[in-house]
């Protein structure tokens, strides 16, 4: 029997028995399904955290305030003694830094001719955008010399840009931010959506001395001209680990601290949180390997027990084929194609389901989610290897069966 035919034949065999097929197909289909979900959501995931890394700046490195200790108890992490301007004009000098910048978060409104926009408002100095990689599509950033004085001068994310500017014309403009007037001066490229959902578009930059004086009233007993945080850029040709241990025997000394001290601060190493990452995305391949096993196994012997029963119930009708000049291979090629297309057809609808199901939690949940081509084509193929392992004993079971013992079956 040609591979055509015998295909033809269990086609016609399963349609046949139609809910018993499906029914032996539901382990292969749920198997599948699982998979695809659970991997198109950890692929998302994966480029999330990959897009929010790479924003971050390759060389990158944050130093923030760890948490405070008042009467016995601790605050929050950030709720630290600050930085301060003097801080971030040391870290300029250090030969193994490229640039440094502190930053101070706000919020404000934006009025452009009757548009109001409520936005994040991002304190920073001139280094911050080569730091973190930022580019300016249009316009400028603003210098040194502009933070120093103060200046009122902004620049702005795409969001921000399209809600206040729908018709160009951002730079030169002026905005009003909580009833303060800006120059807009630049004009950020779109950088796309955080993995937590935030839009980095919504965004302004002003220079960081202008959003502490007129925007944010951050203050902090003894330190002057403090900031939340400082990025720093390693130099090219330093090692990020080495640098990482440097800036903190730095720091500790800028900040007085005696020897044995608990730190106050954290030095942030993004490289960390990249292996990490890939530690944790290694232990859940293998978690989703061990279910997708389990899975398919479960709906292979699914199979397997339906062939078995399908093999005594035309055990007439295979004595029949032998009799009239049938060979072994042609039964046992026969029940074999079934099997394997009863699983081929359980990866296809699982592979359906799971694309459904993947698009169904990026919509509800809000979580990202990206079908990858290979793990579709893996996961099928893996369903037709099933239905080759598990339908290979029902098959030869009927290939075996003597002829006339078979016709007297009843």
């Amino acid at each position: 029997m040609s591979p055509l035919a015998a295909f033809g034949t269990a086609l016609t065999a399963l349609r046949v028995n139609a809910l018993r097929s499906f029914l032996a197909m539901l382990g292969v289909i749920i198997g599948v399904a699982a998979v695809i979900t659970t991997v198109s959501i950890s692929q998302g995931a994966k480029r999330a955290i990959e897009e929010q890394i790479s924003s971050l700046g390759a060389n990158a490195l944050m130093i923030r305030p760890n948490s405070s200790s008042r009467g016995g108890r601790r605050g929050g992490f950030g709720s630290g003694t600050p930085f301060s301007d003097a801080d971030t004009i040391a870290l300029r000098d250090l030969p193994y830094l490229a640039g440094a910048s502190g930053t101070i978060g706000a919020s404000g409104t934006l009025v452009v001719d009757g548009i109001n926009w409520p936005s994040d408002v991002e304190g920073v100095d001139a280094d911050y955008f080569d730091i973190r990689d930022i580019i300016i599509e249009d316009g400028r950033a603003f210098t040194q010399a502009e933070t120093e004085a103060r200046a009122r001068v902004v620049l702005l994310g795409k969001t921000v840009e399209r809600e206040l500017f729908p018709y160009g014309g951002a730079i030169g403009s002026s905005v009003r931010i909580n009833n303060i007037p800006f120059d807009v001066i630049g004009l950020i490229a779109s950088s796309g959506q955080s993995s937590g959902g935030r839009d980095r578009d919504d965004i302004v930059y002003a220079p960081v001395s202008t959003v502490r004086s007129r925007l944010s009233g951050f203050r902090y007993p003894g330190v002057r001209d403090p900031v939340n945080a400082i990025w720093v850029e390693v130099r090219q040709g330093y090692d990020v680990e080495t640098v990482t241990a440097q800036l903190t025997d730095f720091m500790t000394a800028q900040r007085n601290l005696r020897i044995g001290q608990e730190a106050d601060f954290v030095v942030s190493n993004f490289a960390d949180f990249i292996r990490a990452r890939n530690e944790s995305e290694k232990m859940f391949s293998v978690m989703l390997a061990a279910v997708a096993g389990v899975c398919l196994l479960v709906g292979g012997i699914g199979i397997m027990n339906i062939m078995l029963v399908s093999v005594t119930e035309r055990t007439r009708e295979i004595g029949l084929r032998l009799a009239v000049g049938a060979r072994p291979r042609d039964i046992r090629n026969q029940f074999l194609v079934e099997a394997i297309v009863l699983c081929l057809a359980g990866g296809l609808f699982g592979l359906a389901f799971g694309a459904a199901g993947a698009y169904g939690v990026e919509k509800i949940g809000e979580f990202a989610v990206s079908i990858e081509p290979m793990v579709a084509l893996i996961a099928v193929g893996a369903s037709s290897l099933v239905g080759i392992i598990f339908g290979f004993y029902p098959a030869h079971r009927a290939s075996q069966l003597n002829p006339i013992d078979a016709l007297r079956y009843e």
